[in-house]
């Protein structure tokens, strides 16, 4: 017969006097993982806006060469 490691949540978030390093360690692994998907979508819309901006420039330049 299977026995629980933890026979309450308590003792599961405790993690046998290892919790503190257990839980803080998810938490700045998440933190992390949050921290670089926000910096992408960031990095991102910036590429964008930066893309838009190069073609707005590049069209302006054609339109002048033309009328010269």
């Amino acid at each position: 017969m299977v026995q629980p490691y933890f026979y309450s949540f308590q003792e599961f978030l405790a993690m046998g006097e290892h919790g503190v390093y257990v839980w803080s360690t998810w938490a700045i692994t998440v933190l992390a993982m949050l921290g670089f998907i926000l910096y992408s979508i960031s990095q991102r819309r910036r590429l964008i806006t930066d893309l838009k901006t190069q073609h707005a420039r590049q069209q302006q330049r054609k339109q002048g060469n033309k009328s010269q």
